[in-house]
């Protein structure tokens, strides 16, 4: 099974989303933290907006949805440690191309979804190009605690947690309910539950600087949750409409965009090496989401 080519075409709009407020978050100099509180926090206002209006979701869907939120706080804290020690374009395309390998390697045993020859191929591509990536640009070996391998450590992490919440939504918005409402409502409660936490945090750890940065900076938040949440949903939705593995795997082709974004906007050094490792890291994803080519 092969997503629908109206899927495709949202999953690369959310791609770039996703990879557009990573560059916001990321540029943010002052207060990382506080930002990316916001960003949830529009996510909460958001739903509750919609909540209203939708149905309730099934009761086998709120485990998911409760995994899914502890899940995204382990997700937070990797993200953040990773882009404190490392750049976009080296942190972003290991944590993102690693989410869709993990799905693909687990999803036969966990949700019934099996690899096709081209998947592997795909698998191995991923891989290579994740190596490539980890590796720093110039013909050194990071020290051990260096902040390069620090970046990496934390980016795999993130990797980790991107798979596990992939898959808790995936099933979660599955067992939502029949109607398109109720997979919305999941995605809704799901921006509603998860939304406050880390911004509370930053109040609660640094509150004279937190209020002064979101005086001056609200909006920076404001603009990147907006961005991100209705990237998200996109993509929950599709998890619906195609093998988790596949939705995944065309959802991280944001590598590159975040790749991208951190040479071209935010003057990161990338290479001619981590650019070829960025294509190759896309080609394996797109493959494994493509039509019957083996």
């Amino acid at each position: 099974m092969v997503v629908e080519p109206l899927v495709v075409a949202l999953l690369l709009m959310a791609a770039l989303m996703h990879a557009s407020w990573n560059a916001i978050l990321k540029s943010d100099q002052s207060d990382r933290m506080a930002t990316f509180g916001v960003i949830m926090t529009t996510g909460m206002v958001m739903g509750l907006v919609a909540v209203p209006f939708l149905p309730w979701i099934e009761p086998a869907a709120w485990k998911y949805l409760a995994a899914s939120v502890a899940i995204h706080v382990l997700y937070y804290t990797f993200l953040l440690k990773a882009y404190s020690y490392g750049d976009l374009s080296h942190t972003y395309p290991i944590a993102r191309g690693l989410g869709p390998l993990l799905v693909a390697l687990v999803s036969g045993r966990f949700i019934g979804e099996h690899l096709r020859p081209q998947d592997i191929l795909g698998v191995l591509l991923l891989s290579f190009g994740l190596i490539a990536l980890a590796m720093p640009l110039r013909n050194v070996v990071p020290r051990p605690g260096s902040r390069h391998g620090l970046a990496t450590l934390f980016a795999v992490l993130t990797g980790f947690t991107i798979a596990a919440y992939i898959i808790a939504d995936g099933l979660g918005v599955r067992s939502a309910g029949p109607t398109f409402q109720h997979r919305l409502s999941y995605i809704a409660w799901l921006c509603v539950v998860e939304g406050p936490w880390l911004l509370a945090l930053a109040i609660v750890l640094r509150p004279g600087t937190v209020w002064k940065h979101l005086r001056r900076t609200w909006w920076r938040g404001a603009i990147g949750g907006v961005i991100a949440n209705v990237g998200y949903g996109i993509a929950i939705y599709a998890l619906v409409l195609g093998p988790m593995a596949h939705v995944a795997a065309l959802r991280e082709t944001s590598v590159l965009f975040g790749a991208l974004m951190g040479t071209l906007l935010l003057g990161e050094p990338f290479g001619a090496r981590r650019v070829a490792a960025a294509a190759v890291i896309v080609v394996g994803l797109v493959l494994m989401n493509g039509p019957q080519l083996i």
